[in-house]
């Protein structure tokens, strides 16, 4: 080891023999590799370096975007909380407004569940007292069933003799009917020559009623019979022909009494010998009215003359009779009139 140290030759004969020269030949070698590795290692770190640059100002311009986008993201999202808080504040008190509502809701259903308990209660008591009450009315029932079925048997035997007896009534009628259509032949002879009585009779009526009415006219009749006379002339002049009759009782709400009266054209007249008021010629024109109302009534035609005969009358009353006679449409016979004072 000290001549290691201390010979050269001797370290250099023993490298030779230990093969150095190859080893800082390699050596060599591997550092030339290594220079060229380091000089294109040193031309792809300054491409690199110049992409990266690249990225950087690219980054750089994407991250300035970016805080761009985000403050305006950042205003938008202070806005959208500030209207969401708003939103939730609103929607806290129509929670709140709600549950007041359900426990309003809650004392309420608390309020209808103590009624619907007590009405369940009596609804059971009232079912219990209709059950009770089935019971009896089936007990009653049952009874009517049998003593109805008792009732119908003897129905039966009632309905059986009830029919025998009216095939003895069917018996006894059939006898009958044969009395009874010899006696409708007799009586219908005994009417035949009852019926020429009769017609004989009147034939002998109408004779007797023609020549009284032919005595009366010749003799005057009254006053009433005067007033038919003259209307029947006033109709005549006018192209009618109609009999007036005198003291016609009409069958209408009873019986209503007509002074003039002829049916066809409907005639109705009041006669009066004499008025003395206008209190009393105003009660003879609503008997006039009134007798008109039966002969429409009567007869279910209009009226065509309404006639109202005065013999006597004071001048107020008749200038009133003649006012009024105009004012309805009356004809008015008016015989006598005199001055009230002439007469006391």
């Amino acid at each position: 080891m000290k001549a290691l140290e201390t010979d050269e030759e001797f370290r250099l004969a023993v490298a030779g023999l230990l093969g150095l020269g190859e080893i800082l030949q390699q050596l060599k070698d591997l550092r030339e590799h290594m220079d060229r590795y380091i000089k294109l290692n040193e031309k792809r770190w300054r491409k690199w370096h110049k992409t990266w640059n690249k990225f950087l100002k690219e980054h750089e311009k994407r991250w300035e975007e970016n805080r761009k986008r985000w403050e305006e993201w950042y205003e938008t999202w202070k806005k959208f909380l500030e209207e969401n808080q708003r939103r939730w504040e609103e929607n806290q008190k129509r929670w709140e407004e709600n549950q007041k509502r359900w426990e309003e809701n809650e004392k309420k259903w608390q309020m209808w569940y103590e009624t619907w308990k007590k009405f369940l209660e009596e609804n059971e008591k009232r079912w219990e007292e209709n059950r009770k009450r089935w019971e009896e009315w089936y007990e009653t029932w049952k009874k009517f069933l049998e003593e109805n079925q008792r009732r119908w048997e003897e129905n039966q035997k009632r309905w059986e003799e009830n029919q025998k007896r009216w095939e003895e009534n069917e018996k006894k009628w059939q006898m009958w009917y044969e009395t009874w259509k010899k006696f409708l032949e007799e009586n219908e002879k005994r009417w035949e020559e009852n019926r020429k009585r009769w017609e004989e009779q009147f034939r002998f009526n109408r004779w007797v009623q023609s020549a009284l009415t032919e005595i009366r006219d010749a003799l005057g009749g009254g006053f009433e019979y005067f007033a038919a006379r003259v209307v029947e002339a006033v109709l005549r002049e006018r192209g009618v022909e109609c009999s007036v009759r005198v003291n016609v009782t009409l069958p209408v709400d009873g019986f209503k009494e007509v002074d003039l009266f002829c049916p066809e054209p409907l005639v109705v007249g009041e006669v009066s010998v004499a008025v003395r008021s206008v209190e009393e010629a105003e009660g003879l024109l609503e008997q006039l009215r009134r007798a008109v109302e039966a002969g429409e009534k009567l007869t279910s035609r209009r009226v065509y003359l309404k006639v109202l005969a005065v013999e006597y009358a004071p001048k107020d009353a008749a200038d009133y009779l003649r006012k009024q006679s105009e004012k309805e449409e009356i004809y008015l016979i008016l015989g006598r009139e005199y001055d009230r004072l002439n007469i006391f």
